[in-house]
């Protein structure tokens, strides 16, 4: 490095790294990198030739076109679990489905990584559910806490309160504030 080579270039990796953080954080990304890397265990198994010494050992099997398209469709399902987080669901049913028809079909789900790589994955990408927006707390302070004791709530005239569309709050003749709340006693 020269006298002449800017600093920002050091944090340039930061940024880049921050960046990659951050859309991450907003898909399923290892539901998406567990599917894609169970496809590979199951396109490849069926084409392996063990060598031992002359011997030549063939793992392929009758199926090993459906080796392939099983494997290259999980590829594809995690690629898409990256791009369009929408699909999540879909995906992960499908990556399910697909690791179960491997066991028969490409020897044993790719001995096994494969189909619970699929498995796993399948199960992150139905179960995962998109975070809350992050928006920044205000940096004031928090208001005074009562001793975990709820402050009440401010009172309102029966059906004389409105939410600004000139409708009456109160719709079924019970409110908070004359004890009836609709709830009946048993005793």
């Amino acid at each position: 490095m020269s006298a002449e080579t800017p600093a920002a270039a050091s944090g340039q990796f930061t940024r880049r790294r921050l960046q990659f953080r951050a859309w991450r954080g907003t898909r399923p990304f290892w539901a998406g990198l567990y599917i894609l890397l169970s496809g590979l265990p199951i396109m490849y198994f069926p084409y392996f030739h063990l060598r031992l010494g002359h011997l030549t050992l063939a793992m392929a099997t009758t199926a090993g076109a459906g080796s392939l398209i099983i494997g290259v469709l999980l590829v594809v399902l995690g690629i898409s679990l990256w791009f369009q987080k929408h699909v999540r669901t879909f995906a992960g049913v499908a990556a399910i489905l697909l690791a179960l028809v491997s066991l028969p079909v490409s020897n044993f789900g790719g001995f096994i990584m494969g189909f619970l790589l699929a498995l796993i994955g399948g199960a992150m990408a139905v179960a995962w559910v998109p975070g809350e927006s992050g928006e920044p707390q205000p940096t004031g302070e928090a208001p005074a806490s009562t001793g975990g004791v709820p402050e009440p709530a401010p009172e309102v005239a029966l059906g004389k309160d409105t939410h600004g569309m000139g409708e009456p709050n109160d719709l079924s003749g019970t409110s908070p504030a004359n004890g009836a709340n609709g709830r009946h006693s048993a005793g």
